[in-house]
């Protein structure tokens, strides 16, 4: 058992793993996924004999077990692909992996498993794990080329596996029901402006405003729900960066990639057996101050590195953005000032606001609406303090005006009769010309 177990684990990636049948093409589903089931407890249970080698092994387990069944020959493959995928490949989620068109892949438990599509969250009933122990194993696989680890010592991980995408794991006793994976895939296809344009998750006077605000250097808030795109939105607007600027990037995953000269990306990293050892964003904000940055550009803040990225905006860093998770741009700051709260420095909160207020200038909100689409859903400004509150002024907006019997979300992007302060700042440095959008 040990010997399947360790091979399984650790056995090295072949580089093609043979596409399986149209699960659904098959009438005896349940009978295909008891064999499975069969034959890998049945590889799991025995040994590799002396001289025998894996495949051999495995081909003869196989064999013994789906010759007692009538299969046609494409059901028989299927099998075959399936055990060659436990292997070769990471079980279930193999094919899941492979399919450009999942955005997101959630084991919940042995046969409850989403996957996002086009934006939607779909139960897939095409896959399933045999038990909690396969679930684990494959876990396990995916994890050790990083070096990691899982197990009832340490049950929970966070990772970016080798092709950039994030995985993170969580074993019981913190998961009641199981091990539970979620693992977010990585996009080989960079979006860009001409793609959000296309798709229409922004319009032009919309793209021209965010571009024009990138190279007056404001410093950008992009803020969002789970999902929404805030990542692929600061990855759009950093191409718009000046390609002589020395530009820092802070990320627990990267992801990331911008294709400027002069960039340094820095990522977080997890702490060791020991309990030790962990560099966090805010450590890496702090050094990035000594590091001579143009701009410094952080994935997402979400506690006490807040403040420091707020020192940086408010000490000649301009041009510096963020990401932050906020259902609205209000929301935002109220979780900003909780987060500059968190480091236990006595600064009264009218002070806080106005470290912001002078840190911040455009804060964009990105959501996914019902139908999965995402679109930039709010520009703001803002433009100060009043009663002590933080001031924005709404530039863009999406309206949604209601949805189709197909579920698609129809509305209007609306552009209110105001004109933005920074457009002064826009004008100043002769940057582009936006008097079409907003006049003389």
């Amino acid at each position: 058992m040990k010997k399947f177990i360790d091979e399984f684990k650790y056995r090295p990636q072949t580089p093609e793993i043979v596409e399986t049948s149209d699960y659904n093409a098959f009438p005896n589903k349940e009978l295909l996924d008891k064999l499975r089931n069969e034959i890998i407890q049945n590889l799991i249970d025995n040994n590799v004999k002396n001289g025998e080698t894996m495949d051999d092994f495995v081909k003869k387990q196989t064999s013994e077990i789906i010759d007692r069944y009538d299969l046609s020959n494409a059901e028989r493959s299927y099998i075959y692909n399936l055990i060659d995928n436990e292997i070769n490949g990471f079980g279930p989620l193999t094919e899941l992996l492979k399919d450009h068109e999942i955005t997101e892949i959630m084991v919940n438990s042995p046969s409850e498993i989403y996957i996002e599509l086009n934006g939607k969250l779909i139960k897939d009933e095409t896959v399933s794990f045999i038990n909690n122990d396969h679930i684990i194993r494959v876990i396990q696989r995916l994890i050790q080329p990083l070096g990691r680890t899982i197990d009832t010592a340490h049950p929970m991980v966070d990772a970016r596996l080798q092709d950039g995408s994030r995985l993170n794991a969580v074993l019981p006793p913190l998961s009641l029901k199981g091990p539970v994976l979620t693992i977010r895939k990585f996009k080989p296809e960079l979006a860009t402006i001409d793609d959000f344009l296309r798709t229409g998750t922004l319009t032009p006077y919309m793209a021209r405003f965010l571009e024009a605000c990138v190279h007056a250097k404001l410093n950008i808030l992009i803020v969002g729900g789970t999902g929404a795109g805030k990542t692929t939105l600061l990855n759009v607007l950093s191409s718009f960066c000046d390609p002589a600027d020395r530009i820092i990037t802070i990320e627990d995953a990267a992801e990331l990639r911008l294709k400027q000269s002069h960039v340094i990306s820095l990522e977080t990293r997890s702490d060791n057996y020991e309990g030790s050892g962990a560099v966090t964003i805010r450590d890496l904000v702090i050094n990035s101050l000594r590091m001579r940055p143009d701009r410094i550009i952080v994935g997402e803040v979400r506690g006490k590195e807040a403040f420091d990225m707020l020192q940086a905006m408010n000490t000649g860093h301009e041009g510096s953005m963020t990401t932050m998770h906020a259902n609205s741009p209000e929301d935002a700051l109220n979780r900003l000032e909780t987060m500059v709260l968190m480091n236990g420095v006595e600064i009264p909160v009218t002070a806080i606001r106005e470290y912001i207020e002078s840190a911040i200038q455009i804060v964009v909100q990105v959501t996914r609406f019902s139908d999965g689409r995402r679109r930039v859903s709010a520009i703001n400004e803002i433009t100060g303090i009043k009663n002590g509150e933080i001031e924005q002024k709404e530039i863009f907006k999406f309206k949604q005006t209601g949805v189709m019997p197909n579920g698609e979300v129809i509305g209007e992007f609306l552009m209110h009769k105001y004109i933005p302060k920074v457009y002064n700042r826009i004008k100043v440095r002769d940057i582009d010309d936006l008097t079409d959008i907003f006049g003389k």
